[in-house]
């Protein structure tokens, strides 16, 4: 009766068009007042415990980073190497978009900033040289598609988070998917415009190119670097690039002032203030998922209907592909991973395999319609375009087709907060250690 209710709850909201935030948050609520301990209080707590992660700090940051090198002219210089580099093959501009979709989403690691980037440069440089409307908006939006699997990519670390899965581990295992992505994209735009004529290659343009863009090329290289190596955690990997890219922007190109970083932190914010509550809600659903012990249900059931990998592997592609079409990359992550993850491995599927499988498909929705990128500011011109394409995102085209005592409390029940997430332990521990440590404060 009470699965009956909350059941009721959620397609109310679903009726009347509610957020998704409104929607987990009101769930969660309901399951705490009816299966948990009767107190809302306790909804807060886990929100609190389950942002307390020094990894999520990697992602304004990567997105502060996009976003220099986005008002800066990082993306600009790119474009030009990329171009200098294809301007001789057939469909050389597609594929120039292509490549330079690839090596801005290594530096900002965000699908959207990366379409936005490329693509207000791209897009009209394209359009002007014949290519269809469908077919640039095609490209721009598969190739920055490309950040949602090239590390340092904000969707991994989402759902490394929601799966405790480590993140640099993820990084590692997507820079060959990716790289396999980006080959299939260009051959494809290669061979659908083999007709078109091309340009002659210039050895000079090209060594201006680099010339010119050299700092912004080396700011994936001390990524992956970094990565690869071990070196750096992806918090510590994320304040570099950003330090690098204001460095670069400001002091070398100087194409950027320090004023205008005031105009990037808020378009940041504006992000982050969207992402962080519907994280912090998921998260907190997903530890009281724990508790209730939900994901061991949920792999006996799923077994009980598919006894193979294989089946149950197209159950998921199925899943995903109709999932994409009504939720975000960031949505379908939060709520699908914490469910889908230990499933996946009682079918014999590592959790980083799994999420570098899942990572790229959850991507569709930025191809298939309703192709509509998820809000992120930025061009007007580009996301107006992004919005008339519903019906004609599909595969990428050619042109044919107290205080002293508060500072004792917080950081005492963070203590005891960090270990349980690093661990399967209930959110009751959680709960038990920290009343333990605030009633010593309290004492003392």
């Amino acid at each position: 009766m009470n699965a009956l209710a909350l059941a009721s709850l959620v397609v109310g909201l679903l009726v009347f068009r509610q957020p998704l935030l409104v929607i987990l948050l009101a769930a969660i609520s309901f399951a705490h007042l009816v299966w948990g301990q009767g107190r809302l209080d306790y909804v807060i707590e886990d929100m609190w415990v389950s942002l307390d992660k020094e990894i999520i700090l990697s992602i304004p940051m990567f997105l502060l980073c996009g976003g220099v090198m986005t008002r800066g002219s990082a993306a600009r210089r790119l474009v030009r190497i990329a171009e200098a580099m294809t301007r001789h093959i057939p469909g050389g501009m597609a594929a120039a978009c292509v490549l330079a979709c690839a090596v801005f989403a290594a530096i900002s690691g965000s699908s959207i900033v990366t379409m936005l980037a490329v693509g207000s440069v791209l897009y009209p440089a394209m359009r002007k040289a014949g290519y269809p409307n469908k077919a640039a908006l095609g490209v721009v939006m598969a190739g920055g598609s490309l950040g949602v699997v090239l590390p340092p990519s904000i969707p991994l670390i989402i759902y490394g988070l929601v799966t405790e899965t480590s993140i640099v581990d993820l990084f590692v295992a997507g820079l060959l998917p990716g790289l396999l992505m980006v080959i299939l994209f260009v051959a494809y735009v290669v061979w659908t415009n083999r007709r078109l004529p091309t340009t002659k290659f210039e050895m000079r343009e090209l060594n201006a190119a680099l010339k010119s863009g050299i700092f912004a090329l080396l700011m994936p290289i001390l990524l992956l670097g970094g990565i690869y190596t071990g070196y750096f955690s992806a918090t510590e990997l994320a304040a570099i690039a950003l330090v690098y890219a204001v460095i670069v922007e400001i002091l070398i190109h100087k194409e950027m002032k320090l004023a205008d970083m005031r105009h990037v932190v808020i378009d940041v914010a504006k992000l982050t203030g969207a992402l962080f509550p519907l994280l912090a809600v998921a998260l907190s659903l997903s530890l009281l998922l724990t508790e209730h012990r939900v994901p061991e249900l949920m792999v006996h059931f799923v077994q009980g209907w598919f006894t193979g990998p294989i089946g149950f592997m197209v159950a998921v592609n199925i899943l995903l592909l109709v999932v994409s079409c009504l939720m975000t990359t960031t949505e379908a992550l939060l709520i699908l991973g914490p469910l889908l993850a230990p499933v996946a491995v009682a079918y014999g599927y590592p959790k980083v395999f799994f999420g570098i499988r899942d990572d790229p498909q959850s991507r569709d929705r930025l191809h298939g319609p309703p192709a509509r990128p998820e809000p992120a500011g930025g061009d007007d011109g580009v996301q107006t375009e992004y919005e008339r394409l519903d019906a004609s995102g599909g595969p990428i085209r050619g042109p044919h087709g107290d205080r002293s005592c508060y500072h004792r409390r917080i950081p005492a029940a963070h203590h005891a907060s960090r270990e349980a997430l690093m661990s399967p332990v209930s959110a009751t521990r959680i709960r038990r250690e920290s009343a333990h440590r605030l009633a010593d404060c309290s004492t003392a």
